[in-house]
């Protein structure tokens, strides 16, 4: 398959068409951003790392169940992907207080939820990313109100599949972002799945840090 044009690039990926249609070509990029974008550098083979991690979690999603816009990676720094119309909408699952929800609660890192919590953020980098709830969704039309609930039910079910997954192989599942868009009217997981956007503990941090509060 042959990149073609060049449709978007973001912080650490750039989409390009290909000769069909309905796949894109997904580029890896080095590049590393913090602070909202506005901290910048480049991190060596990190594209190629980020392909591979988020490229077997889906490959894992799939095989339990979960529909993703993955289809192959055919290099280490591309991946083949389903078309779609992305929702404006990023949805963060959260299991362990930690990060911005620590600041905004007033909480120590590491502190255990009776629940898991999702959030969701609309999708803006002039605007930061600011949090949104299912009010603004629907008074904004970022997205139908059953779109919503499949969304949320489905970050939900993958937040159960990746913590067993992560569990069976030492690593406490903390918080993770995701994407969701549409192909041919189906909602698929899109985007990655990379460290960039889920953060991940060893059972000594968590346990260090259970003992420390």
């Amino acid at each position: 398959m042959t990149k073609l044009e060049k449709i978007y690039e973001g912080k650490a990926k750039t989409l390009y068409t290909t000769e069909d249609p309905d796949l894109l070509i997904q580029y890896f990029k080095d590049d590393a951003t913090a602070l909202d974008g506005k901290k910048k550098g480049v991190i060596h083979e990190k594209g190629k790392i980020n392909n591979r991690i988020s490229s077997r979690l889906f490959r894992y999603l799939e095989k339990n169940g979960i529909k993703t816009h993955f289809v192959d990676m055919p290099d280490e720094r591309e991946m083949v992907v389903k078309k779609m119309t992305i929702f404006p909408i990023e949805v963060v699952v959260r299991n362990v207080v930690a990060g911005s929800l620590a600041k905004r609660m007033g909480m120590k890192e590491g502190a255990p939820l009776k629940e898991t919590i999702l959030e969701l953020y609309y999708m803006s980098d002039p605007l930061g990313d600011p949090m949104i709830n299912e009010s603004h969704v629907r008074a904004f039309g970022l997205a139908k109100k059953d779109e919503l609930t499949q969304m949320e039910n489905t970050a939900l079910r993958i937040n159960k599949i990746l913590a067993k997954f992560f569990d069976e192989r030492g690593l406490i599942l903390v918080d993770f972002k995701l994407e969701f868009g549409l192909h041919k009217g189906e909602i698929l997981l899109g985007d990655e799945i990379t460290p960039d956007g889920c953060r991940l503990w060893d059972k000594e941090t968590l346990e260090k840090m259970d003992k420390d509060r």
